[in-house]
């Protein structure tokens, strides 16, 4: 599947940094968002890799969040190139982002490929435009951006969504998602276990939950 990475049993330095991150952006914790930056930036994450990170909070967390998130991340490149650190840049998007009904045939493409089947169901019936809305600004818009893989997104999205309550339901489809794009069951246990080491226990707990609730309708141990 495009956007993915070859899976391994333990998720990699970069990968655990993206969790507190994505985590302490979504609750709107700036103080320790600050901190999880500067331990992504020396775990190997690039201003670009992050910057799409705090981009995608607002899909799930609401713009206002996802500005103060970017607005910390300036804060914090600027203090590091003070104190003479040069972090990489990495890249943008390597491709150019369809429009109108194009736009709305690879959102759908993405999240039929996410979802290992299409999105169907009476609440899409009963509202056509957030299902629109999802295949064009998430699925489409963001999802369609590379300058970000597929995995990654979805630990951000998994930890953004473990400190919101409320989006249990949301959240063990995102497992469900996760492991389609070949994120193992094990690395998301230790994603909890991130959550409980460096967020806090109620987030690591949900995150536990739906990934239990997940593997017990998926067959997945």
């Amino acid at each position: 599947m495009r956007g993915t990475q070859a899976s391994s049993e333990t998720l990699s330095d970069r990968q655990r940094a993206i969790v507190p991150i994505a985590a302490f952006a979504a609750s709107g914790e700036m103080a320790k968002l600050g901190a999880a930056l500067n331990q992504g930036l020396d775990a190997g994450l690039t201003v670009s890799e992050v910057k799409e990170i705090l981009v995608q909070v607002y899909a799930y967390a609401g713009f206002p969040r996802s500005l103060n998130a970017l607005g910390e991340f300036m804060t914090v490149l600027d203090a590091r190139r003070q104190r003479g650190i040069e972090d990489a840049p990495g890249r943008a998007p390597g491709k150019a982002i369809p429009q109108g009904d194009a736009l709305l045939a690879a959102g759908a493409s993405n999240q039929t490929r996410l979802l290992a089947g299409p999105a169907e169901g009476p609440l899409f019936d009963f509202a056509p435009a957030i299902d629109e809305y999802l295949k064009t600004h998430l699925f489409g818009d963001i999802f369609e951006r590379d300058n970000l893989d597929w995995q990654s997104r979805e630990i951000a999205t998994v930890s953004m969504l473990s400190v919101l309550p409320g989006a249990e339901s949301q959240l063990q489809s995102h497992m469900r998602i996760s492991m389609n794009v070949g994120i193992t069951a094990d690395q998301l246990r230790q994603l909890a276990e991130v959550l409980a080491d460096h967020v806090e226990s109620e987030p690591a707990h949900r995150a536990r939950q739906a990934l239990s609730d997940a593997t017990r309708t998926t067959g997945v141990d």
